[in-house]
């Protein structure tokens, strides 16, 4: 994880800082505001704002003053019972704010969740930095054979130093000649007093995917938990799932009681078909059933018989 020394200042100068008020808080988040939790070999996520805890979802969802109950067991069990039946209104009265930097590839990932407020770090305005990712070998497969947008088997030990070094050497190179059409160094040095700069907006265009972005994002818990759902699951790409896998650690410290029943209803639930329903139903009374008598597509059937652990 790399912070610049202005950030890491922020961070120092935001910690020393404590406000009275009396909006709820999370005690558990509060302890680790604005603090940066390293993902990948140069990104991080840090939690910068937030507003209610879950007493906010059960004040809203029964439109009460204060608190509501003082009872601790009868607001878990309602939380459990609003995402049990998918009532999500009363989860979009509480929002949360990330300051993330990532690689650009994720980024583009990422954005398609549209349902968030975000504000990036602008190339038109700043110089980016010389960060890129490069994927540890651990990661490097090569594409599935079964899905399309996947990876399968790790490449050879061989492979991959040879990908590593393309990826890095691509990377150094481009960021060299980024500099050059910037008439300028890291550290704002003019490199040739001759030749003008090119412009911010146009230097940028030649870098590539694995650079590094940064932005702001905000979102309500509801849609957070939908974000989550996709990309912490294991079929997501391993590099947004690492940051997820933050995001729900940082979920349970800020609202314990809804992350339980997100992992027990969302994450590692798990939904039926119509057809789907029958098939189990059949299955729990004893009876054999096949795919083509399940009505199931082969697919279909195939994560059917994972999801239940099925001989195929």
């Amino acid at each position: 994880m790399s912070l610049t020394l202005t950030q890491k200042q922020e961070i120092e100068d935001l910690q020393t800082q404590t406000y009275a008020t009396r909006r709820v808080i999370s005690p558990n988040l509060e302890e680790i505001l604005y603090q940066a939790f390293p993902v990948l070999d140069h990104g991080f996520v840090r939690v910068m704002d937030y507003m209610g805890d879950d007493s906010a979802i059960v004040q809203a969802a029964r439109v009460s003053y204060g608190k509501g109950t003082k009872k601790v067991n009868e607001d878990r069990g309602l939380i459990h019972y609003l995402l049990r039946h998918a009532h999500t209104t009363p989860f979009e009265m509480c929002e949360i704010k990330f300051h993330i930097k990532l690689p650009i590839f994720v980024a583009r990932e990422w954005i398609r969740h549209r349902t968030a407020n975000v504000n990036e770090y602008s190339g038109r305005y700043s110089i980016l930095d010389k960060e890129f990712y490069i994927p540890s070998q651990e990661h490097l497969g090569a594409q599935s054979t079964s899905n399309r947008q996947g990876r399968g088997h790790l490449l050879s030990p061989e492979q991959a130093h040879y990908v590593m070094a393309l990826l890095r050497e691509d990377a150094e190179q481009l960021y060299a000649h980024y500099e050059e059409l910037l008439n300028e160094d890291s550290e704002g040095n003019i490199r040739d007093p001759n030749k003008d700069k090119l412009a911010r907006e146009l230097a940028r265009i030649n870098l590539s995917v694995n650079f590094y972005t940064q932005w702001y994002w905000k979102i309500d818990l509801h849609n957070l938990m939908h974000f989550l759902a996709l990309r912490a699951d294991p079929h997501a790409q391993y590099e947004i799932r690492a940051y997820a896998e933050v995001m729900l650690s940082l979920l349970e410290r800020w609202v314990p009681f809804t992350y339980e029943a997100f992992i027990q209803y969302r994450k590692e639930g798990a939904r039926f078909s119509k057809n789907g329903l029958a098939a189990l139903k059949k299955l729990l009374k004893g009876q054999k059933i096949t795919q083509e008598e399940s009505g199931m597509t082969k697919r279909e059937w195939q994560e059917f018989s994972e999801m239940l652990e099925l001989p195929l």
